[in-house]
Parts: structure tokens; C-alpha cells; sequence
């Protein structure tokens, strides 16, 4: 971040915890912040590897990264 409070330096991360929260805290009623912690953890791994994301044209963000790598190197 460049720390002049641009709207853009936060979107990414913004959006990624909107997702948390609307699928998968707000549906549930966890027990324990162990229990929480779990989930949420499972969650991050789902996002990562198996969710598709439409603003990549439909491909997992584990895809989009690894073939960005391979052009990179």
C-alpha cells in the first residue's frame, strides 16, 4: 500500500473477507472460537482451490497463480 488512503489498495482483501463472511460466518453458529478457527481455515483452502471466482473468468485463483508463475519465470 502506498498509505494515501486510495480506495483501490484495499479492494482485494476487502472482498475476500465479504466472502467469508456471507458464506460461511453468518450461516453458522460456531461453539468455540477452536471450532471457528477450523472452519475458517477450511474456508480460506476452498477459496484458494476448488471456488471459482467470476471476476477470472470462472477459473480457481490456484490456476490463475500457478500460470502467472510459469510466464513469470
Amino acid at each position: 500500500m502506498d498509505c494515501k488512503g486510495r480506495w483501490i489498495d484495499n479492494v482485494f482483501i476487502e472482498r475476500v473477507w465479504r466472502s467469508l463472511r456471507y458464506e460461511k460466518v453468518y450461516l453458522k453458529a460456531y461453539e468455540s472460537p477452536k471450532e471457528a478457527e477450523l472452519a475458517i481455515g477450511d474456508y480460506f483452502l476452498f477459496y484458494n482451490e476448488r471456488r471459482r471466482h467470476q471476476g477470472m473468468n470462472n477459473l480457481i485463483q490456484n490456476q490463475v497463480y500457478h500460470a502467472k508463475q510459469k510466464f513469470a519465470a
